[in-house]
């Protein structure tokens, strides 16, 4: 039977894996940013780069929030038609698991390691694996928004028989609450990020591309306060020459390696 390769077993990420570990156990407020790599490891396509679902389909429409604003009934009976028919990209979004990375940040959170996630991920999965301390700056599939009050609801108990479907608190018109282009960011969700950024002694940059703004400019606002960044891809970014320590590997077999250094005394 083949074993899982460990991150150990070289040794540039070995070494940037321990200096990793050492930044962590001085930091008392660590903030992590996540991007689609990690997803990828759960079998979801990225947008961009090699095979991303925009890279080979094209990006999508930019008048969605338009006709929403417009006629949000419209803007839903086309999104249940898609629900129905499905896609490949909404399939694998609906097979998806926590992959090992996912796991291991929230055994960083219960260590008291990580204390917020920002993820650009709307796949639900931090909260699968057990993650609490999250922020969705692009929201989240399986859950509606309001656009009035704000109020959060998970998809399922929303019914759709009646389209636009109403808030139950304040009579708004509920919206899937995946942040579409050209919607603003939630002001709670970007308030959240701004506030773990400010607060962060250390900054994780997860499995993401760095080129998606806002998101992108948090890693760097932590750095210019003095947090050490900790990039963990297997890729350079645009952040990579900012970062104290480098980690070469996927999240899903770095993470786990990270936790088990951090359990030796």
């Amino acid at each position: 039977m083949p074993q899982t390769p460990s991150a150990l077993d070289n040794v540039e990420v070995a070494a940037a894996l321990r200096a990793a570990a050492a930044l962590l156990r001085r930091s008392h407020h660590a903030v992590a940013l996540v991007g689609a790599g990690l997803s990828a490891e759960s079998g979801i396509p990225t947008y961009r780069g090699t095979g991303g679902v925009w890279t080979r389909f094209g990006e999508p429409t930019i008048d969605g929030w338009e006709l929403f604003q417009s006629d949000p009934a419209e803007w839903w009976r086309i999104a249940v038609e898609r629900r129905v028919g499905g896609s490949e990209f909404a399939d694998a979004l609906e097979r998806a698991v926590p992959n090992q990375g996912h796991y291991a940040m929230a055994d960083l959170e219960q260590m008291g390691r990580l204390a917020h996630v920002i993820t650009q991920n709307i796949d639900n999965l931090h909260q699968v694996a057990g993650s609490r301390h999250v922020t969705e700056i692009h929201g989240n599939r399986s859950k509606v928004r309001c656009m009035d009050c704000g109020a959060r609801d998970r998809l399922e108990t929303v019914n759709l028989d009646r389209l636009p479907p109403f808030c139950p608190e304040c009579g708004g018109v509920l919206k899937n609450d995946v942040v579409m282009f050209g919607e603003p960011i939630p002001a709670d969700a970007l308030e959240a990020c701004y506030r773990e950024t400010l607060q962060a002694d250390l900054f994780l940059v997860i499995g993401t591309s760095a080129v998606v703004y806002p998101a992108a400019e948090f890693p760097l606002l932590a750095r210019r306060r003095g947090a050490p960044l900790i990039e963990v891809n297997t890729e350079e970014t645009d952040l990579t020459a900012f970062a104290e320590v480098v980690i070469r590997a996927p999240a899903g077999i770095a993470l786990p390696a990270l936790v088990e250094l951090l359990l030796v005394p």
